[in-house]
């Protein structure tokens, strides 16, 4: 690792312990990182869709025939009308000629929702249908080979998720008081909810806490780089003890600051 690389490596660890910083409180360091998060994201979506979306779908397909539409040789002339209503978008921002992009918008909205619906119903709806319709495997009903009722392919566990299934949806069925026996196949139901709504924040929280180790292990190398622990780095020179030392010389400091400014105000109300 040369120089640069690490500058651009320190870089990146600032913009970590910014973003974390906001931990403590909003502060500059945690909106500056904010700030060159979205301006980069926005930057680099723009190029994409320039490239990967305009060129090739639009630019490209005007280009290549031996029909001129205007000054571009097209053998697909029709592509032109999506053209004209993505520019029909941009007349949002004129008062007087605004409802012109009610015309794209309202074709975009009925294609996407006419694509949304099938896929919804085919990943959201169908599929989980077909999972409670499995046939139970009442031969291997606590495991193959073994007892073991944590085998996903026993007939346990398939009888489990077909009656969790119903009775989660029996829950939600308010036209019956909920007494009895139906009410507790529907207590039954909150806890088959609780335990899938606690898996999945559990699954979400262990994604994230996976993103903050790999961050930390970013930063712990970090270190390792600027004394050159492995001895393995040749471009590996003076700079890069100072350049650490001085990010955290700068990291102190502003803790001093921020004691400061919290003892000050303290001593203001008093």
């Amino acid at each position: 690792m040369d120089l640069g690389t690490f500058l651009w490596t320190t870089f990146a660890v600032f913009l970590t312990m910014a973003t974390f910083s906001f931990l403590y409180k909003d502060n500059p360091f945690y909106k500056f990182a904010e700030h060159l998060v979205v301006g980069v994201s926005a930057g680099y979506f723009v190029v994409i869709l320039w490239f990967n979306g305009l060129i090739p779908n639009l630019f490209q397909r005007l280009a290549d025939g031996d029909w001129y539409l205007l000054w571009l040789n097209s053998s697909k002339p029709w592509y032109i009308i999506p053209a004209i209503l993505g520019i029909m978008m941009w007349a949002r921002f004129s008062k007087k000629y605004a409802w012109l992009s009610r015309w794209p918008m309202a074709l975009y909205i009925g294609i996407s929702t006419g694509l949304a619906i099938p896929l919804t119903m085919s990943n959201q709806v169908n599929k989980q249908l077909y999972a409670t319709m499995v046939k139970i495997d009442w031969a291997h009903f606590f495991g193959h080979g073994s007892f073991n009722l944590l085998d996903t392919t026993s007939g346990f566990s398939q009888l489990i998720i077909f009656v969790g299934t119903i009775a989660s949806l029996i829950y939600f069925f308010f036209s019956k008081a909920h007494k009895g026996v139906f009410g507790a196949v529907a207590k039954f139901g909150i806890w088959t909810l609780m335990i899938g709504f606690g898996a999945s924040f559990g699954f979400t929280v262990m994604a994230r806490i996976s993103l903050f180790i790999n961050r930390m292990q970013d930063v712990k190398d970090w270190g390792k780089v600027a004394f050159n622990y492995s001895g393995n780095n040749q471009n590996y020179s003076v700079w890069f003890p100072i350049v650490f030392w001085l990010f955290i010389l700068f990291v102190i400091a502003y803790i001093i600051y921020e004691i400061g400014y919290y003892l000050r105000s303290r001593t203001n109300k008093a």
